[in-house]
This record gives structure tokens, C-alpha cells and sequence, in this order.
């Protein structure tokens, strides 16, 4: 069984006597430890597929599995459990508290967790050693992303998911922070899973799904994956 798996899932939305389908029989798996990029275009169920994974969102149909445990199952206590334990959100925008330090800001999603990282070590993992008394005012926008993936690292999760994390950044900067998640992946070991609408990203993954118009159109695997480094779009 693979670490993850999309079976059959179906999720509709309504928009008054119209049922929009937003994904479609949906199949893939991912393995435990790969980097992976979903990629797209907008509006083809990229969002809704990682609310699913994540628990914030259900199936309407099919199974979705995590580590031999079924999410899909799950009923809605079990879901906060996991979401705070099981699962790192990093979002395009980066979600901080304002009136926090960037120290603070990790703290407060590791105190929520069973088996958390050392809040300020997560936070020198990713660069921001001399940072941790700031708060998000006084920070770059690749600066705030970097606490918003300490603060996800903090909990200590089993996937990471990010949801376009450089959207809001320039070219350079989110370069770097693909490239921080890159090898957040290679040193933890843990599950990353990317969605984008940049094709480029894909040569940095291990496994790449291709999905259009609800549907996972293909899947590819890279068995040397690039560096962030080498590639330019």
C-alpha cells in the first residue's frame, strides 16, 4: 500500500441548481518521503484536492488514504486531531499573527501538537536565526514565508502541504524558498507536496501529477531530480 492514495474521490460543489464537479474520479498515490508537484492550470481542482488531504474539506465520494488510515472516514473530531497533528499548511500568503514575533508564531502551533520541534530550532533551520524576535511587520515577504514553513515544520507533521507557497513572492526569492522545501524534504525525510501552475517546478520532483479539469491526467517520476538552482523559467 502506498503512503498515500486517491481512490475514485468525486467532489462537488452546487451553485444553485447547477452541481459543479471540482474533482472527477481522481486516482494517484505518493510515497512517504517524496517531493511532489501537482501541477495545473487554475481551476483544476489543485486547491480542493490538497483541502481533502489536508482535512479541511470531504469527498463526496471514494477513499482517501493516509499512512493505512482512512481521512475519508474520518468523522469531524477525528479530522481536528489530525489536522493539528498530522498535517504542516504552508499557503500562499503567509497567515501570520501580526501582534507575534516570528518566535511566537511557531510556538503557538507547536503548543497545539503531540511531538513538536523546538520552535526556535525550526526557525535557524530555515535561515531566520537572527530573526526570531521580529514580527511579520519587520520581515521581507520570502522572510515571512520561511516562518510560515518553520511554523508548519514545528508540529512535527507527516506531510507538509503548500498551496502555491511562491505566488506572492519575486522570482528570486521564490526560488528560495523552493528550494528550503526541497531540502526540508531531503533532511527530514518527510512527505512535501507542492501545487502550482508553474510546469518549470516540476523537474525538481520526485513524482510529478499532471491534473486538468478535476482529473489526474498523468504521472511522471524524475530519477534525478534538479536542483531549484538549475532551473529557470
Amino acid at each position: 500500500m502506498a503512503y498515500i492514495e486517491f481512490i475514485d474521490v468525486c467532489k462537488y460543489y452546487r451553485m444553485g441548481n447547477n452541481r459543479i464537479t471540482a474533482v472527477d474520479n481522481m486516482r494517484f498515490i505518493i510515497e512517504k518521503g517524496e517531493f511532489c508537484v501537482i501541477v495545473g492550470p487554475s481551476g483544476a481542482g489543485k486547491t480542493t484536492l490538497l483541502n481533502m488531504l489536508g482535512g479541511m474539506d470531504a469527498c463526496d465520494s471514494g477513499s482517501i488514504i493516509l499512512d493505512g488510515v482512512s481521512i475519508s472516514a474520518m468523522k469531524e473530531r477525528q479530522l481536528t486531531d489530525y489536522r493539528r497533528d498530522d498535517v504542516g499548511f504552508v499557503f500562499q500568503f503567509y497567515n501570520l499573527i501580526q501582534n507575534l514575533t516570528a518566535l511566537e508564531n511557531v510556538e503557538l502551533a507547536s503548543e497545539i501538537c503531540k511531538n513538536p520541534h523546538d520552535p526556535a530550532e525550526t526557525l535557524r533551520s530555515v535561515g531566520l536565526a537572527d530573526r526570531l524576535n521580529n514580527f511579520p511587520a519587520q520581515l521581507s515577504g520570502g522572510e515571512q514565508q520561511r516562518v510560515a514553513i518553520a511554523r508548519a515544520l514545528a508540529k512535527n507533521p507527516k506531510i507538509l502541504l503548500c498551496d502555491e507557497p511562491t505566488g506572492a513572492l519575486d522570482y528570486v526569492t521564490g526560488k528560495l524558498i523552493l528550494k528550503i522545501l526541497q531540502e526540508t524534504c531531503r533532511r527530514t525525510g518527510k512527505t512535501v507536496i507542492i501545487i502550482t501552475h508553474n510546469s518549470a517546478i516540476a523537474q525538481m520532483a520526485d513524482r510529478v501529477i499532471h491534473i486538468k479539469n478535476g482529473q489526474a491526467g498523468g504521472m511522471d517520476m524524475n530519477t534525478a531530480p534538479m536542483s531549484i538552482d538549475s532551473i529557470e523559467w
